[in-house]
């Protein structure tokens, strides 16, 4: 009988503030990171990956979070964990003094979604479905049953949950053919827009960007009001005005100063503005929205947990629910959050700019559309040109669109090569940094 017989966690970091790759008024240098989780089964061949995702200091917690929250599974059948994915999730999540740090909320909640991530790849692998098609094939009582509803009842009860899947699955087959038909998920580029990249950089991506495709960018703003203009002015002449324009602020005003910033970017017609100020701020959101309306407010990145969501959907403070795959605590909250937006009638667009989260993702898109929403009508799901090629199943983008995955599992293998160039502070790359640094040093002082 197969049995989980480790829980490795790696600090994996990679050192994308070199060339301000992620760069924005918020986070002016990040180091792209994962606290990536493999579990290891007495299987050739069988092991579960996933991560969640930081940039840079702190990471190390994250790790040391996600070693603790999976250590109750080592020893367990692969088929009793698999088998139950929401009794497993519960009994991870239930850990009442790892839950006391939080509650659902934090690195003990990162790591969960970590673990969780792992647990969901290990599944599908398994299963030999990718996960998109793993959920896909899934009843809408087994789905139901995984999902997190607590807390959730005066919003979404049971019962309204299984009426909206089953009402969507006897056309879900449908719908698979129709995303293989157009070539895959519609997505946006955020990979010309970091605020680190000078103009010249800024216009010749934006000009690739539409090269290859994409009818939908998004800029970094909120650092510098001329600056803004200014490069929004250069966006508008490369992509046109027949193309959508996001903007994104990474939390840094706040309300009124937001209600502000935005009036003097409203020339440039943006589709939305995201993370507008503090993410936890329900009514401020709520004020923004009514204030800059008909520009939409978008948010989620930050979101920490579903009740936050809840909130978020009841006070009618968002346009756009931004969930990001490795901040809620994998698959059995996100399909708690898809379940509200789909009844709140909010479309999900999801966060992916980090290592690794595109390839998470394109699957939760995918699944949203057979299973839940039923329709891309404003859903674009966020891609960045990063890291990609330290993943064994990258995701590919085609035309401006998420091609289908087919390979089993989550796409969140990472190369073995790559984890040990990348990882902190130890992996080849590290040490050879540490030591061009000190010998750079040592030049200085002499």
């Amino acid at each position: 009988m197969t049995s989980i017989t480790a829980i490795r966690v790696h600090d994996v970091r990679f050192p994308t503030s070199l060339t301000m790759d992620g760069s924005d008024a918020m986070n002016k240098d990040g180091d792209y990171s994962a606290a990536y989780v493999v579990i290891e089964t007495d299987e050739p061949g069988l092991s579960g990956y996933g991560f969640t995702f930081t940039i840079g200091r702190g990471n190390d917690l994250c790790v040391e979070a996600a070693r603790q929250r999976g250590i109750p599974l080592i020893g367990r059948r692969v088929r009793d964990v698999v088998g139950d994915l929401g009794g497993t999730y519960r009994e991870l999540a239930s850990d009442s003094q790892l839950r006391w740090l939080g509650p659902e909320k934090g690195v003990v909640h990162l790591a969960l979604a970590a673990v969780m991530n792992a647990v969901w790849d290990l599944a599908a692998r398994r299963a030999g479905k990718p996960l998109w098609r793993l959920l896909a094939d899934m009843t809408p009582e087994e789905l139901v049953d995984v999902a997190d509803l607590r807390y959730l009842s005066d919003a979404l009860t049971r019962d309204e949950a299984l009426e909206m899947l089953a009402e969507m699955e006897p056309t879900r087959k449908r719908r698979i053919a129709e995303l293989e038909l157009r070539g895959g998920y519609p997505c946006y580029t955020t990979s010309a827009g970091w605020l680190g990249y000078s103009d010249d950089k800024l216009r010749r991506l934006l000009q690739e960007a539409v090269d290859e495709g994409y009818r939908h960018v998004k800029l970094k703003v909120g650092a510098d009001i001329d600056d803004d203009v200014r490069r929004l002015r250069i966006a508008r002449e490369v992509i046109g005005w027949d193309a959508a324009l996001m903007i994104d602020a990474n939390q840094v005003w706040d309300v009124p100063e937001a209600i502000e910033w935005i009036g003097r970017l409203a020339e440039f017609k943006p589709m939305w503005i995201e993370e507008p100020t503090s993410p936890d701020d329900v009514l401020g959101h709520a004020a923004i929205r009514k204030a800059v309306a008909p520009i939409g407010v978008a948010t989620g990145e930050h979101g920490m947990n579903r009740v936050l969501f809840k909130q978020m959907f009841q006070a009618e403070a968002i346009d756009y629910c931004q969930l990001d795959s490795a901040r809620l605590a994998s698959i059995n909250e996100i399909l708690a959050v898809y379940l509200m937006a789909k009844k709140f009638g909010v479309p999900v667009c999801p966060h992916a700019g980090g290592v690794g989260l595109c390839e998470l993702v394109q699957h939760l898109s995918i699944f949203d559309y057979v299973a839940i929403s039923g329709t891309l009508e404003n859903r674009v799901t966020e891609y960045v040109d990063h890291l990609h090629e330290h993943f064994v199943d990258p995701c590919i983008i085609r035309n401006g669109n998420y091609v289908l995955p087919n390979a089993p599992g989550y796409s969140a293998e990472m190369f073995e090569e790559s984890v040990r160039e990348y990882s902190f502070p130890n992996g080849s790359h590290w040490v050879s940094s540490a030591a061009i640094e000190g010998l750079a040093l040592e030049a200085s002082v002499h």
